[in-house]
């Protein structure tokens, strides 16, 4: 394994209109109709914090945007766009998140608040994602 490619983890995610599923599930619009896609390739980066997508996905995806804001880059401060209603697919579990821009056409990033969301952790040495148990009194959902 080159030095390079150490630590890093890449992932496939679908992303799913969460606005479209209800409009479908209500018998609004067909089943068809639900606006999603598939990303391979993409990187899972601890130093994000939410999911990021080009803006050529959330465009497929239909998502509203919700919010400015500034955010911090390895090239210093700038702004970006927040969308609302990503529902996200990975190993099997499933949740609604926020997501930001990403400028130009860089590479889809999973950051660190889906990741807890949902009960997915990295596994560095082997370059892998694994899930966290649901389940019995090893659960990582807490309520304290």
């Amino acid at each position: 394994m080159s030095t390079e490619q150490m630590g890093k983890i890449l992932t496939t995610l679908t992303i799913t209109n969460r606005i479209d599923q209800a409009n479908a599930k209500q018998g609004l619009i067909p089943a068809e109709a639900v606006r999603s896609v598939t990303i391979e390739q993409v990187l899972v980066d601890t130093g994000a914090t939410t999911l990021c997508l080009p803006a050529v996905a959330i465009a497929q995806l239909g998502l509203d945007l919700l919010r400015e804001v500034d955010v911090s880059t390895a090239n210093g401060l700038s702004t970006a766009r927040i969308f609302q209603d990503a529902h996200l697919s990975l190993l099997g579990r499933e949740g609604n998140f926020e997501c930001l821009e990403l400028p130009g056409g860089q590479n889809a990033l999973l950051g660190v608040i889906p990741l807890e969301a949902l009960g997915i952790e990295l596994d560095l040495q082997n370059q892998t994602l694994k899930l966290l148990p649901e389940t019995s009194v090893d659960t990582y959902l807490t309520i304290l």
